[in-house]
């Protein structure tokens, strides 16, 4: 399973509303030994969302800061190596569904994804995901909501 950026964002920002849900919903797919990955494009969106300033939608970190975050995340997730195979893919799948604007990366998740052999991504914004056929969008919501159910 990818996990998304904002997941990560979440992650680091503890009193953020989402950050306690992201959190309980790794750790419950960790416990049921779910393979949880990153590729190198989240690392690099965490960069740019870290080190932007608070007053334009980033966190505002220093680069000391966001890197010891990039250290912490390497150990914690598996992280697939970019492949030359990820562009062609990314190119096919941006012709293919006619992908514009910022939902770009969101397909060359998905690209690196197909890749890799993955299946799912853990995301806030399972309606960017949706188009792509044969990727399940997964909310960290419906798998906290399903672990307090049980």
């Amino acid at each position: 399973m990818l996990v998304d950026t904002n997941i990560l964002i979440r992650l680091i920002q503890p009193h953020h509303p989402l950050s306690r849900v992201a959190g309980d919903a790794i750790t419950l797919l960790r416990s049921q030994n779910r393979r949880l990955c990153l590729v190198p494009q989240n690392l690099i969106e965490f960069w740019t969302v870290a080190t932007r300033p608070i007053e334009v939608n980033g966190l505002g970190l220093s680069t000391v800061a966001a890197r010891f975050e990039i250290e912490r995340l390497e150990q914690f997730f598996v992280l697939l190596q970019e492949t030359p195979a990820i562009y062609a893919t990314w190119k096919r799948l941006v012709f293919a569904y006619q992908v514009s604007g910022k939902l770009t990366y969101d397909a060359r998740l998905v690209a690196a994804m197909q890749v890799h052999g993955l299946t799912s991504v853990l995301t806030f914004n399972t309606l960017d995901f949706r188009r792509y056929d044969g990727v399940e969008a997964v909310d960290p919501r419906v798998v906290a909501d399903r672990a307090q159910h049980k």
